[in-house]
């Protein structure tokens, strides 16, 4: 299984709903590596690196969201792996 990494923009009420977490807890769970933040903009922003079917599955559970929040739309951007390790909320 190959690892890819992803940059991704998450639009709708994303903010103030426990988006963060939620995230953190897909990824770690699968063991995706990476980090996400709240923008200015009120998007979600992650990056995500790890085996390509995980990362699936993460993105997979961004177009849901959690329970309070309504996803409008998740864009993905495909970028170069880095070896990021670990999983945290950077703001």
């Amino acid at each position: 299984m190959s690892t890819v990494h992803v940059h991704v923009i998450v639009r709708g009420r994303v903010q103030g709903v426990g988006f963060r977490w939620f995230t953190q807890s897909a990824a770690e769970s699968l063991g995706v590596a990476g980090t996400v933040r709240n923008c200015a903009d009120g998007t979600v922003k992650a990056e995500l690196e790890g085996p390509e079917e995980d990362v699936d599955s993460v993105v997979a559970m961004l177009h849901r969201g959690p329970g309070m929040s309504r996803v409008d739309g998740v864009e993905t951007m495909p970028a170069a792996v880095t070896g990021m390790s670990g999983f945290r909320v950077t703001g």
